[in-house]
């Protein structure tokens, strides 16, 4: 018999009738399929032994129907009334056991079954019925019991996350595990939130998405719509619905769902819908968080599978140009107070975009342009919308990338202008944010302060001017700062630090004493600016 999963790997699948021809009971009496093929994937729900000649008042549906041939109505007209009524009450198949009164089946037999498409089996060696019934009704009763078992351990599971408060992702993730098949959480507006894919890739799951799930009509309860098969359920709560949670087929043909499939897809719906209630954040800032995330991490199988992602999101990934911005709020501000505003403002603006919390006080947002469009005017539009919300944030772009799934970088390079940019530091001319092009000297320290490397070259290239100063109550480090910024011009540095000619040159012998230096060299002179510019920055720290 063909495979059925063992308990734990996968929904037990309903015996057929090409299974049950397969067993060594049947297989013994050569079994010859006459009619009916393309049908023998009909589940067997029973077995009948009949030797009436009316059956069909006696079947339920889904029974293999075994004769010896015995009472089968000798007109042509009685033999297709004998097979209509099998074919209307649904039965899976007819086998006939060609011994004793048939050693060929009848023409009008054949022709009925083959009219009916009711598959016709025939047995040319005698075979005990009784041994075939024991047979198939221990497996049918065994898939029942696994099946109870299932679905046991399916209220179980689903119990389990409800009572431990998980969220989307572990919800739809549990789904798919439990499962086998891809499982997919929608909005409204038919934009794929969350997919676990499971036999498929990101992409074959979520390529044109929304026209996909545009052709599935909604359907208030689980079953199977649409032109693809997919199985849905409605997640909703009190007559309010959310969206809906969608199971694909497989990716082998024909592979259809069970009733386990609809119970496991149920118990997901009620599981998001309490997860939704428990976790208020909307289903739209979890799936953009992720996303990003995503993105940022580059944890994507290829560069198609991210791509069909966040489409299903609604951004426009076939767009010239991508621009990531990153927001980073003061410790008493709530990240939604600053996102959900900054989502309308570019909808209102009509720029395609994700935002999303990366991190505990830091949002961020990628914005997808068409070619020739300029970022820079929806980054200060960005900028001036949190200055509104948190003046005390901080807003720093990094470059343009060409492609989806080179967002990373432009993500990473607005990452270096964050941690260059102290509170409180002074905005570009003309502009509300930051970016690459505004990191100089002080700022680069800035980001390196906590670098034991950089407090040590600070150390040890002004220690002993710093110690002197302390001991004697002089300010040769300040004299050497006019030094430095006069770019080595004794008279600037000497009217700036208001000091005669003679007392400057007095002042900068003793600063080349104390720190054997040269003042005069233009390496030297360099290497001291860059300790001085860092130790006014570990200073401000």
């Amino acid at each position: 018999m063909n495979d059925h999963h063992p308990a734990g790997q996968g929904p037990t699948r309903p015996l057929t009738v090409a299974d049950v021809l397969a067993l060594p009971v049947l297989a013994a009496g050569q079994p010859t399929v006459v009619t009916g093929a393309p049908h023998l994937d009909r589940a067997v729900r029973w077995v009948h032994i009949t030797e009436l000649t009316d059956p069909a008042s006696f079947l339920k549906g889904g029974e293999l129907v075994l004769t010896t041939g015995m009472p089968l109505p000798q007109d042509a007209a009685g033999v297709r009334r004998y097979v209509d009524e099998l074919a209307e009450v649904g039965a899976a198949a007819l086998v006939i056991e060609l011994v004793r009164r048939y050693h060929r089946p009848p023409d009008t037999l054949v022709d009925a079954c083959r009219r009916r498409g009711l598959p016709l089996v025939t047995l040319a060696k005698d075979v005990n019925f009784l041994d075939v019934t024991q047979v198939v009704h221990s497996l049918l009763l065994g898939n029942q019991t696994e099946a109870l078992r299932r679905t046991q351990r399916i209220h179980e599971a689903f119990t389990a996350l409800t009572l431990r408060g998980a969220g989307l992702e572990d919800v739809v993730r549990a789904a798919a595990d439990m499962s086998g098949h891809t499982v997919v959480l929608e909005n409204l507006v038919h934009q794929a939130l969350i997919c676990e894919p499971s036999g498929l890739t990101m992409e074959e799951a979520l390529a044109d998405w929304e026209r996909r799930s545009r052709a599935t009509g909604p359907g208030d309860t689980s079953a199977t719509h649409g032109p693809e098969g997919w199985l849905t359920a409605p997640v909703e709560y009190q007559g309010e619905r959310w969206g809906r949670v969608v199971m694909l087929p497989a990716r082998i043909s024909g592979a259809g769902f069970g009733p386990e499939d609809i119970t496991l897809l149920e118990r997901t719906a009620m599981a998001l819908t309490v997860a939704r209630l428990i976790h208020p954040t909307p289903w739209e800032r979890t799936a953009h968080r992720n996303a990003l995330l995503d993105l940022v991490e580059q944890r994507h199988r290829s560069a198609e599978d991210a791509r069909a992602r966040c489409a299903a999101l609604g951004l426009a990934t076939d767009r010239g140009h991508f621009v990531a911005v990153l927001v980073d709020l003061p410790a008493k501000q709530r990240a939604v107070e600053v996102e959900a505003p900054l989502a309308l403002e570019l909808n209102t603006a009509g720029v395609a975009a994700l935002v999303g919390e990366l991190a505990s006080g830091r949002l961020g947002i990628l914005l997808a342009l068409r070619t020739g469009q300029p970022w820079r005017p929806f980054a200060e539009r960005l900028a001036r919308t949190v200055r509104r919300l948190a003046p005390e944030a901080i807003v720093s772009a990094g470059g343009e990338v060409g492609d989806l799934t080179d967002s990373a970088r432009s993500f990473r390079e607005a990452a270096r202008v964050a941690e260059a940019t102290p509170p409180g530091q002074p905005l570009p001319r003309n502009r509300s944010f930051h970016e690459l092009s505004d990191i100089g000297l002080g700022r680069v320290l800035y980001a390196l302060r906590e670098d034991p490397r950089v407090q040590e070259y600070t150390e040890r290239q002004l220690r002993r001017l710093i110690d002197h100063d302390t001991q004697h109550g002089t300010d040769l480090l300040t004299t050497l700062r006019h030094y430095l910024e006069a770019a080595g011009n004794k008279t600037t540095a000497a009217r700036r630090g208001r000091l005669s000619r003679e007392t400057m040159y007095q002042r900068l012998r003793t600063i080349e004493r104390l720190l054997d230096r040269d003042l005069e060299s233009g390496d030297q002179r360099t290497e001291l600016h860059v300790a001085l510019t860092a130790l006014d920055v570990l200073r401000a720290g």
